[in-house]
């Protein structure tokens, strides 16, 4: 098979690596010249250009697959809504014609529910805040789209794993943390996200899949159980009244049923807890 992945960033190169592994050519697409050196060193085939550079896209490969895992460089001068919506139509565009499925990496943050209630793949959304709305606007493209045709959404819930688990630094330096204690928290492995990402290449069909363990957790059992392996303080929240973040305070249960029932996703790490032991494990290795 042939693949082509633009965002080749956490979770990109995990996909990356199972492809490449199973003997699949994958291309991949990279604004940066050191990654391109890197990525040919793993035996991938890395073109430089811009997802907001049309002009930049003019060569792309002929391909089965296409992976869009797009993350948001904070960094950029470029608004969300360019690099998701505006990055994603221009890179549509580019492809050849003989594109068999699109791949499009989203978000759980897109489910309307805030009130600790479950949620699934036909649950309404909301366009609130500007990643989210952003990510929806990119759905609503990619579904309408002339190249849409055998598009699979993944609405992934946040990402932890090696290098990145959320709230870490906070709670090693014991600051305050701008979020409710009680909110649920919904997460996946990286490992099993890409797995799951993989799955749906070779056995989702067009439409929409919630990647999350399936297992939600409130945030104060999560905190406390990071800075029980960290050896941090007890977790601190913010004070009633300050400013909490507007992610931290929304609040659901992201149900995983399509992924593991219609994509046969067996979970290395099925809840949070053998995830983060096995990271500390092997950040203290």
């Amino acid at each position: 098979m042939k693949r082509l992945i633009v965002g080749c960033g956490y979770l990109g190169r995990r996909v990356a690596d199972l492809w490449n592994r199973a003997g699949d050519t994958v291309h991949v697409v990279t604004r940066n010249q050191t990654h391109r050196e890197e990525f040919e060193q793993w035996g991938l085939f890395p073109l430089l250009g811009d997802i907001l550079l049309p002009q930049s896209l003019a060569s792309l490969p002929e391909v089965d697959t296409v992976l869009f895992a797009v993350g948001y460089d904070r960094s950029s001068q470029a608004s969300m809504h360019e690099v998701y919506v505006e990055g994603l139509r221009n890179l549509l565009e580019a492809l050849p014609d003989r594109v068999n499925q699109i791949l499009y990496i989203s978000s759980t943050g897109v489910y309307a529910e805030s009130g600790g209630g479950w949620v699934d793949e036909d649950s309404p959304t909301k366009a609130g805040r500007e990643a989210t709305k952003a990510c929806l606007d990119a759905e609503n493209l990619l579904q309408s789209h002339r190249r849409g045709v055998g598009c699979k959404i993944l609405r992934c819930a946040g990402i932890y794993g090696p290098n990145r688990l959320p709230r870490r630094d906070d709670l090693l330096k014991g600051n305050p943390l701008p979020v409710p204690a009680d909110g649920y928290l919904n997460l996946i492995h990286v490992e099993d996200a890409a797995r799951a990402v993989d799955a749906a290449a070779v056995r989702g069909v067009p439409g929409i899949y919630s990647i999350s363990d399936g297992a939600p957790t409130l945030r104060r059992d999560y905190l406390n159980e990071l800075a029980r392996l960290l050896d941090a303080p007890p977790p601190k929240y913010i004070s009633d009244g300050e400013t909490v973040s507007p992610r931290g305070a929304t609040s659901k249960r992201v149900r995983n049923d399509r992924m593991c029932k219609e994509l046969d996703v067996q979970l290395i790490y099925p809840t949070y807890r053998e995830g983060l032991a096995a990271i500390v494990q092997e950040d203290d290795a």
